[in-house]
């Protein structure tokens, strides 16, 4: 516990320095650790959806059912969830794997995965009603059709997964930490409102075209675009995400927010329009899938940038004693990460299940010592004294 090294200079340049102080480890940490509280309501406040918001969701999945059911009838609609269920799976799995570095809180994975499957679809078809009543179209209006899929949809869809992201940043601001966590979110948000969509475009295909129709129509949203929605909302999570890591207010946030959705609706256009006015499938792999590329290699220096600002933030403990280096570069890389915990299971008894306890608690330690270095969430100083405690415990009982 002698050895002390600093965190690598510029790990993270645009932070602010921390003034709060870290205490000096003491001779026997476990001793603290051992009666480190668990999380309390006051603790686990802004990081959990509030059962109002759950609420509000289950009375539009009541309404959205009715709707389905009624304009689809049982089979097309049964018939469109479980072909809707296969590409949701992949992007679901494929967004638990991004989330491993630091997993977000069930209840805020729920909302916003409930989010987009129930919430923004309801606004979409909503604001469609709204319109088809106002100004009525004729049948085969080439003009309108145009204006909803290149202009309306990517605008009013964008706006509405984005207000869910943006809520999830209100009321789980202290479990959203940065661009990382906004990706998340978007990604899950876009990943409900596919669902629900591939449902109407799958059981539509099924009633108008029969299989054949129903085949080419998965074969286009579920295998050759299943991450199309999961990118444009990430987009708008990323720009909430910068904001939350800056520190920015509720309102600051709706900003990064608003332009975040704009830029997603751009992108939302784009691909809508590649279907109507050019060759869909020569765009595809000339333009959506470097585009896809793009988003997979920018999110992996998200995921580089969270890796060195845990490590920056766990060395400052370092520097107190209460890690030492070496545990520093096995808890913030992935390299690291899996070394520890394939040495854990070495140990009698197979001591992973601990190991990684160890990690998710020292992991969160750094994402509380961020936020208090920001000023944005007043508990951050409690929680990162609780965290570090648990943490503590953690490492206790890795080595009992």
């Amino acid at each position: 516990m002698d050895e002390r090294r600093r965190p690598g200079n510029g790990a993270y340049a645009s932070s602010p320095v921390v003034t709060d102080p870290i205490p000096p480890a003491p001779v026997s940490p476990a001793a603290i650790g051992a009666t480190a509280p668990r999380g309390g309501r006051s603790e686990r406040r802004g990081m959990s959806a509030p059962i109002w918001e759950m609420a509000v969701l289950v009375v539009l999945l009541i309404g959205l059912v009715a709707y389905l059911l009624t304009y689809l009838g049982v089979v097309a609609s049964a018939v469109g969830m479980v072909l809707a269920l296969i590409p949701l799976t992949v992007v679901l799995l494929a967004v638990r794997a991004a989330d491993r570095w630091e997993p977000e809180p069930a209840s805020l994975v729920v909302f916003a995965l409930a989010w987009g499957a129930i919430a923004a679809v309801a606004i979409a078809l909503g604001v469609d009603v709204a319109l088809d009543a106002l100004a009525p179209a004729p049948p085969d209006d080439a003009a309108r059709d145009a204006f909803s899929s290149v202009v309306q949809a990517p605008l009013v869809e964008e706006f509405a997964k984005g207000l869910g992201v943006f809520l999830v940043f209100v009321f789980g601001r202290r479990a959203f930490d940065g661009p990382v966590d906004g990706v998340v979110y978007g990604a899950l948000v876009g990943a409900g409102f596919a669902f629900t969509e591939n449902i109407l475009y799958f059981a539509t295909s099924l009633i108008e075209g029969g299989l054949s129709e129903t085949a080419f129509t998965f074969v286009l949203r579920g295998i050759l675009s299943p991450f199309a929605h999961v990118m444009f909302t990430a987009v708008t999570g990323y720009a909430i995400g910068r904001a939350a890591r800056a520190g920015a207010t509720v309102r600051a946030a709706a900003g990064a927010g608003l332009v975040g959705m704009l830029c997603a609706a751009a992108l939302h256009a784009l691909w809508n329009g590649s279907a109507l006015f050019a060759d869909f499938f020569h765009l595809y792999i000339t333009l959506q899938v470097p585009l896809f590329i793009a988003f997979v290699l920018g999110f992996i220096a998200l995921r580089r940038e969270e890796a060195r600002l845990t490590r920056q933030r766990l060395g400052e403990y370092a520097q107190a004693g209460w890690f030492t280096p070496a545990e520093v570069d096995l808890l913030a890389t992935g390299s690291g990460r899996r070394r520890a915990t394939a040495w854990a299971r070495t140990l009698p008894g197979d001591r992973s299940r601990q190991m990684k306890t160890f990690i998710a608690e020292a992991t969160s330690l750094a994402a509380a010592r961020q936020r208090a270095s920001t000023g944005r969430d007043p508990g951050a100083v409690a929680d990162e004294r609780a965290r570090l405690g648990r943490t503590v415990a953690a490492r206790a009982a890795l080595f009992a």
